[in-house]
């Protein structure tokens, strides 16, 4: 199955659906994105984009509120909090500092907390 993520004229997604595979197959049984997307369009309006849980197709699977970046051909998560950047390999937001890595049969948690821009524990777990 296919999937593709409706835009707004902002191309913040809307919704995602699911295609059919046989939809976006041409002549020679090769899959076109643009059929997907003709078919998309011919049945429910609007601007339509291929995403993929594989990241074949905007490097992140789309989902409602995201937005597709044409330039990166890339769906970007919202973003969580104001200090944190952009990975502009993947294309997801990073914390401004790494969190602590756990170590020994210790399970540490952290959240992050933006007044103070660090990772405070939670809960620690064997």
């Amino acid at each position: 199955m296919a999937h593709f993520a409706e835009l707004n004229e902002n191309n913040e997604v809307l919704r995602v659906i699911v295609v059919a595979n046989d939809v976006l197959l041409d002549e020679q049984g090769v899959e076109q994105e643009s059929l997907g997307v003709a078919f998309c369009e011919n049945l429910f309006g609007g601007t339509w984009k291929q995403t993929s849980y594989n990241g074949n197709f905007g490097k992140n699977f789309a989902g409602v509120g995201f937005t597709y970046d044409s330039g990166r051909n890339a769906f970007i998560p919202p973003k969580r909090f104001a200090s944190w950047v952009l990975n502009e390999t993947t294309c997801t937001w990073e914390a401004p500092v790494a969190m602590p890595v756990s170590s020994g049969e210790t399970r540490v948690m952290y959240t992050w907390n933006e007044e103070t821009t660090s990772w405070d524990q939670v809960d620690s777990r064997v």
